[in-house]
């Protein structure tokens, strides 16, 4: 199972450029980050060069801060705004050799005119993103974190999905998001492991190291390999002592567990 660090939550005490060659260093075998584009995409290119590690995916910009935004493709009346998100974060996206931009809804609270909106604006980031070699996801959003996220489900997003049809639009399916939402994670991977692109994991409730909290991880993701994924699985956690190098040790209890779990079911025949 490879394991992708999301640099918008790890190694916050260095600079952004600097943290790729730390998780590289760490046994990472992917970044992703949320918004890379203080540093010019040259300068990426090369850090991902020098590291040599992927990236694996990059959200469109969020918007307004200060008018609480968390996302623009779902907003009526912005339209404008979001279609430069995209073009922007796909232009930055390729240079940089990223696979994905995560395509940020927003909090439109939902509804039809939303929904409307935001599958005009994917159709044209299915499009944008096929000439450029890259794949959009979208991501359910737990809403006791981000209330009024676009959607919150599963079901929702794969319902956009199928309305706009392009077959390089992927769900991003968070385990911490869909615990908090639906649970059940094991089940709902194996239903929508065609619609998936990426997955991503943090402990349940406290969105912290993923070897602790209210969900066995390491169960699930080996629930994920015997269903044949064959993608990243990004560690999108806050270290809870805010320093993610005291925190590492559940990597290495990850992959020792996956591997026993793996030469367990070839003993078995794969039962």
């Amino acid at each position: 199972m490879r394991i992708s660090a999301n640099l918008g939550f790890l190694y916050l005490d260095l600079p952004l450029i600097e943290r790729i060659g730390q998780a590289a260093r760490d046994g990472f075998d992917a970044v992703e980050c949320h918004f890379p584009y203080d540093v010019p995409a040259a300068e990426m290119r090369a850090a991902l060069r020098d590291a040599a590690i992927p990236m694996i995916a990059i959200n469109t910009p969020p918007g307004d801060p200060a008018r609480g935004d968390f996302g623009l493709a779902a907003l009526p009346g912005r339209a404008a705004e979001a279609r430069g998100a995209i073009l922007r974060a796909l232009d930055y996206a390729a240079e940089i050799g990223a696979r994905f931009v995560h395509v940020m809804a927003g909090k439109s609270g939902g509804g039809r005119a939303a929904e409307a909106v935001l599958r005009e604006n994917l159709r044209l980031a299915a499009d944008e993103a096929a000439a450029r070699g890259l794949g959009v996801l979208i991501e359910p959003i737990n809403r006791r974190d981000v209330p009024g996220y676009h959607y919150a489900s599963l079901e929702g997003a794969a319902r956009t999905i199928g309305a706009v049809g392009a077959s390089n639009l992927h769900l991003m399916f968070d385990c911490y998001h869909v615990q908090i939402m639906q649970g059940d994670l094991i089940t709902a991977l194996g239903r929508h492991l065609g619609r998936i692109g990426h997955v991503q994991i943090a402990a349940v409730p406290d969105r912290g190291e993923p070897g602790r909290g209210e969900v066995d991880l390491a169960e699930v993701l080996a629930a994920l390999a015997r269903k044949g994924w064959a993608g990243h699985v990004g560690a999108e956690y806050r270290p809870r002592s805010g320093r993610t190098a005291e925190g590492l040790g559940w990597l290495a209890g990850m992959r020792a567990h996956l591997a026993r779990r793996a030469a367990e079911d070839a003993q078995g025949g794969g039962r």
